[in-house]
């Protein structure tokens, strides 16, 4: 497999749109099932918009991974924005700071099966998450 990584800058609502697109398009060329697809889409939705809303605009990298057992999709979601000052409240459910549901990291954490993520305040933050074909 191609192990190409496609870049998308995130600095307006169209810019989250075109990761949702790539990010199905990817799923649907590894064999994801469509139960996969959605839960990966949603998380790619709700980390995309992150990276927008909080931390001012960055970028995506979507690329499809292979271990040797299974293929995957692995996304990199990058600011350079605050940084989140306290993880543990962050991945709270209900927790929010934009008005919203407060699903955003604690939901999209649960959606994929990996997520990595690395942050320091006046830094910015960087999430990666990888979805693996059942």
């Amino acid at each position: 497999m191609n192990e190409q990584v496609q870049r998308i800058e995130v600095v307006s609502d169209q810019d989250v749109v075109r990761v949702r697109q790539l990010v199905r398009s990817l799923a649907v060329a590894v064999k994801l099932s469509l139960v996969d697809q959605t839960k990966l889409v949603t998380a790619a939705s709700e980390l995309a918009r992150n990276t927008l809303v909080y931390g001012g605009g960055g970028s995506v990298e979507v690329s499809p991974v292979d271990n040797g057992r299974r293929k995957g999709i692995r996304i990199v979601f990058a600011d350079e924005g605050p940084g989140i000052a306290d993880l543990d409240l962050a991945f709270t459910d209900g927790y929010t700071t934009g008005g919203g549901l407060g699903l955003g990291l604690s939901g999209a954490r649960r959606l994929v099966d990996e997520f990595d993520i690395v942050t320091a305040v006046g830094e910015g933050t960087r999430i990666t998450v990888t979805k693996w074909c059942r």
